[in-house]
């Protein structure tokens, strides 16, 4: 798939890195950065939010335009629209948004929010030229030209010399695509490729210290989970939830399936981030208290689906850990493997409990995107008024305090009722020939300086 609006798996982000940019990038800290746009200024009461165009151009020439941005936001939030961005980009009022000049944006929002430039940075939010009819071969701002694209095989690019931020220093792409973690490595071993991503602990350890590949861990990059639909049987009952929150051992987790190279989650996104409510005390197995959970939400002894896949690395071993651990509480967890194809859209839709892993982004836009009742990608179905008023006063305040006392408020009840669990987080591994330089080590998965293929070169 081509289409940067429709990028989820991290072949597609990569892809759409290389041809396009979007107005911010999530930096290493989650913090937005500035990118098409050169600077943003907020209104007093965070509605109207002036946006500054830098000076750049589409591959045709073309410079990128106001017109441009509004369209782009436009076809994402279209009715109707599935597009990863919708939820992030849905707070624009479009109709009232204007050009102020050649190279200047007013964005009226719906309600305030102070966190804007993170819904310019959300995974999906690129810029196309206005009036693109098709995207089979994309025109876009980004470092590398479109040259090819064969669907489920590969996609080739070429070096944009005009690019705004700096020419990139390799003059070809190439994205081969391999949902199989050891032919990755195997292609990488046997010098058909020089960076393969996605990489197992296991994997990484193996080759860490043999000189044939180099391994690179990016920090606080994937974070591991459970995703329990609250607006279902049985887990509409936050017994059962609270019951899932004390049976599972989070330690046994970090070294079974990310083989020690993790740290302990607390059934919070974000784990320090900026708002992380970092204090609370960690969860440990309380089997008992599991146990007097369980009778309470009459599921003693009851058995309930339990979808996972091999769509990413440590899904299906966390599921099969996690139903052994069950099992010791009396509760039953019936392992299914889903299509790794379709496994993200599957449990959006259908399922009770499925196994997740989620990217980095700001702990503002995991809840805004999945946490309220308007989020589009709400896998848990967490849908409270009250959850949601404390979001929108955080967005509505310029006090930093005020803030972090309602992010505060919202992780408490997500921590007591909530329907993700997340019980570790890890580094992104991926592994490149000795031969490549300027891959940072700094940047988790999903932010500016990954798989920022322009800024590395062969040496």
């Amino acid at each position: 798939m081509l289409d940067p609006h429709q990028s989820n798996l991290y072949v597609e982000i990569a892809r759409a890195k290389a041809l396009f940019d979007k107005l911010a990038e999530y930096g290493s800290d989650m913090s937005p950065q500035p990118r098409l746009a050169e600077r943003w200024e907020p209104s007093a009461d965070l509605k109207t939010w002036r946006i500054t165009l830098r000076k750049a151009s589409f591959h045709d020439g073309q410079p990128v335009r106001p017109a441009d941005v509004l369209a782009s936001f436009a076809r994402i939030v279209e009715p109707g629209s599935t597009r990863r961005a919708k939820s992030a980009l849905s707070v624009i009022d479009l109709p009232t948004s204007r050009a102020i000049d050649e190279r200047t944006i007013e964005f009226r929002l719906k309600r305030p929010y102070g966190e804007f430039p993170n819904a310019l940075a959300t995974l999906g939010a690129y810029i196309v030229p206005a009036g693109t009819p098709n995207l089979k071969s994309p025109v876009g701002s980004g470092p590398f030209r479109f040259a090819s694209f064969e669907p489920g095989r590969g996609f080739r690019a070429t070096r944009n010399p005009d690019y705004w931020d700096g020419p990139p220093h390799l003059d070809e792409l190439e994205i081969v695509i391999s949902n199989d973690e050891s032919a990755r490595v195997n292609a990488l071993l046997g010098k058909q490729v020089e960076y393969a991503h996605d990489l197992t602990p296991t994997s990484a350890r193996t080759h860490e210290k043999g000189g044939q590949l180099t391994i690179h861990r990016l920090p606080l990059s994937n974070f591991h989970g459970l995703a329990m639909k609250v607006d279902r049987p049985p887990f509409n009952r936050p017994e059962l939830r609270q019951a899932l929150f004390h049976l599972v051992d989070r330690e046994e987790l970090i070294r079974s399936v990310l083989q020690g190279s993790g740290q302990l989650g607390n059934d919070l996104y974000g784990k320090n981030y900026k708002y992380y409510a970092g204090d609370l005390a960690q969860r440990a197995p309380d089997l008992d208290k599991a146990r007097s959970l369980l009778k309470k939400a009459g599921a003693e002894g009851a058995t309930i689906d339990f979808d996972t896949s091999d769509a990413s690395t440590g899904l299906k071993e966390a599921a099969l850990a996690i139903s052994d651990q069950a099992r010791k509480a009396g509760l039953n967890l019936n392992v299914k493997l889903g299509n790794k194809d379709t496994y993200w859209s599957d449990i959006s839709k259908n399922g009770v409990l499925a196994s997740y892993r989620s990217g980095a982004m700001p702990l503002e836009s995991h809840i805004s995107q999945r946490l309220l009742t308007t989020s589009t990608t709400n896998n848990t179905q967490w849908r409270r008024p009250e959850f949601d008023k404390l979001y929108y006063a955080a967005q509505s305040t310029t006090n930093e305090q005020d803030r972090a006392d309602r992010y505060r408020k919202m992780q408490e009840q997500l921590f007591t009722e909530g329907g993700f669990l997340w019980w570790g987080v890890s580094d992104w591994i991926v592994a490149s020939a000795p031969a490549v330089q300027g891959i940072d080590d700094r940047a988790p998965a999903n932010t500016l300086d990954w798989a920022r293929f322009d800024r590395v070169w062969l040496a």
